[in-house]
């Protein structure tokens, strides 16, 4: 299956369900980037669906997360990726053969409230600027 925008880099944001922090980063480094880079997430154990609070933090920004799917992570998945990003959450232990570039330690959303998970949101858009300023790609402003 060929993906879009191939030849651009392409992150890969990880975490265990690929409900909350990994959706929502991938969200925003697409919004941020402009379709100047190939953003997806995965995760090691998917949940069956997108945690409805992080949706709807997303969606007081912007953001429409609502059709999509967690997805497993595989290591074709990541042997395509030019970037991956953890999400604080211990991906060795569950795919020995992926290493993440970094690790951003961040809170899981499950089970908080909306409050709380705006404040992981915007900790998210942070983090994905300075990696967007460190890569020199120009983003939209929002």
């Amino acid at each position: 299956m060929s993906q879009p925008n191939r030849g651009l880099p392409h992150y890969l944001f990880i975490c265990v369900h690929n409900a909350g922090r990994s959706q929502m980063a991938a969200a925003i480094c697409d919004r941020l980037a402009g379709g100047r880079v190939r953003a997806s997430s995965a995760g090691t154990q998917p949940a069956p669906r997108i945690n409805p609070t992080v949706v709807e933090a997303l969606g007081e920004v912007g953001i429409d997360i609502s059709t999509q799917q967690p997805q497993l992570l595989t290591d074709d998945l990541a042997a395509d990726a030019h970037r991956i990003i953890a999400m604080g959450c211990s991906i060795e232990e569950a795919c020995p053969s992926i290493r993440a570039d970094e690790d951003w330690d961040l809170p899981d959303p499950a089970g908080r409230p909306l409050t709380e998970v705006r404040v992981i949101r915007d900790r998210i858009y942070q983090r994905v600027q300075v990696l967007l300023d460190r890569a020199a790609i120009p983003s939209i402003k929002t």
